[in-house]
This record gives structure tokens, sequence and C-alpha cells, in this order.
């Protein structure tokens, strides 16, 4: 078992305060706990309108999580293309899109019967 510093509310607010920081668009969070077999509690999946602005969203959501909430994902993958990067929080897994890899994917509508909240940007 690893050892969970922050509640998943903490690493929630500070994960949605980074991506609205940057400008991420279009971002949703998913619900999971009521789903059997997941992989985790919560999913928050947002875009980027380019590779460097999904890495950006990324590496936002790293420096603000480990100052604020002195957690570092415990996996990170998709850095290189940066058109999918997925940061595995263990019972957060964010997900940072670019658009049309977004709409391939389309990972609302896998998790379906997830409650899924849209995230109003402040932008």
């Amino acid at each position: 078992m690893t050892k969970r510093n922050a509640s998943a509310d903490t690493l929630i607010a500070t994960i949605l305060k980074a991506i609205d920081e940057i400008k991420g668009v279009d971002t949703q969070l998913l619900d999971l706990r009521e789903i059997e077999n997941t992989v985790c509690d919560y999913f928050i999946i947002c875009s980027g309108t380019s590779n460097t602005h999904v890495n950006s969203i990324s590496g936002m959501i790293q420096k603000k999580v480990g100052k604020l909430a002195k957690e570092k994902p415990w996996h990170v993958e998709g850095e290189g293309n940066a058109e999918w990067i997925l940061l595995d929080y263990i019972n957060v897994v964010v997900h940072v899109f670019q658009k049309q890899t977004r709409e391939f994917y389309d990972i609302e509508s896998l998790w379906g019967d997830a409650k899924i909240t849209s995230i109003a940007s402040n932008n």
C-alpha cells in the first residue's frame, strides 16, 4: 500500500487550480467510486490546445501538487509526444489530452456510469 499524504479532496482541488491557472480546456471530474473494479476513485480529464500546452498543463499540475499537497505522481506517461499525458496519483488519475486525441479515446463515454462534473474555468 502506498502512503498517501494528501486527501483526495485536497489533491483534486490542487489539480483543478493548476489546470485553471494554465488555461486547460473542457475540464471534467469523473467520480468512479460507485463503479466496481475501477483503477482509482477519480479521473480528472482536460484538454490542451497543442503539445506544448499539454506539457505545460502537466508540468503545472506536478509543480502545484508537489508544492501544495506534497505529493509526486506515482507514474507519468506520455510526456514524449504530449498528445495524452497521464499523471497517476493512485486514487486520482489525471488525463491531459490534445483535443483530437481526447475525442478519439472518448474516456467520458467509456466511463459513462461515473458521476461526471464539468469544471467551470475561471479564465
